[in-house]
């Protein structure tokens, strides 16, 4: 399991994270949720090994974030908010490059990329430079890149922004079956309706700290509320913004 016992992460002395503590089941599809800022980044960049805390542990499938980060990087699919690609390869190339890193057999990884080439509609373009693509269209190639070699852990940070509605249900999906073998996947987004959905266990992060826990259910049983959103904007102490859309919208009349 992935398990974070008392972290802290701190940028020139300003914390970020603190008093973390979270454990991830194999086979859990597990949603980071909290406002802009709120350290979900941090934390799944911590997760991935791309960081280190500045006090506590975080274990990987039994490795150590810290001493073993290569071993946890080796065996994680990570795809950041906003992907950095290699701008002057092909989309082909790119894929090939990353699978070559990741040790992928040739002919697996023909295989796979071929499959999700057309299953995201790139097929016709992978002979585009990356350099040359719309966000969305980026977007398909880092996730494909952070699959491609079949990790036990998926780390994905708001994956789904840009996605069309078709490759959004196609990830969706694929994410549900990947869980079913018994895969690690942690992601966080904006979108409620998709971590009610989708989420076996989700987390509500605010201001650096982890202010709620649970099963949708447990959630709702809890706070007493109808949707995830709902839940969510009690949480973070922001339910009712009735006040504030009615400055707004009286000050625009002045």
């Amino acid at each position: 399991m992935i398990e974070l016992i008392n972290v802290t992460k701190a940028y020139s002395g300003k914390l970020a994270l603190s008093g973390i503590n979270l454990q991830v089941q194999p086979g859990q599809i597990y949603g980071i949720l909290g406002p802009n800022g709120s350290g979900k980044t941090t934390m799944l960049k911590l997760i991935s090994s791309i960081i280190k805390p500045t006090s506590g542990s975080i274990t990987v499938l039994g490795h150590d974030t810290i001493i073993e980060n290569n071993v946890v990087k080796a065996f994680t699919g990570y795809v950041p908010e906003t992907p950095a690609l290699y701008e002057s390869m092909n989309i082909w190339e790119y894929l090939r490059f990353i699978a070559s890193v990741r040790k992928v057999p040739a002919g697996q990884y023909e295989k796979r990329a071929t499959e999700f080439l057309k299953a995201f509609e790139l097929d016709q373009i992978s002979s585009d430079y990356i350099g040359n693509l719309s966000f969305g269209t980026r977007q398909k190639v880092a996730i494909i890149a952070a699959l491609i070699h079949d990790p036990q852990v998926i780390v994905l940070d708001e994956a789904m922004n840009g996605l069309d509605p078709r490759s959004s249900k196609i990830l969706k999906d694929l994410l549900a079956k990947i869980a079913e073998r018994g895969k690690i996947i942690i992601f966080s987004t904006h979108i409620m309706e998709v971590a009610q959905r989708l989420c076996t266990r989700l987390s509500i992060l605010y201001a650096g700290k982890i202010v709620d826990s649970g099963t949708f259910e447990e959630l709702e049983k809890k706070h007493s509320e109808g949707t995830l959103e709902d839940i969510f904007l009690k949480v973070t102490g922001s339910e009712d913004l009735d006040p504030t859309v009615n400055s707004l919208a009286e000050s625009m009349r002045e």
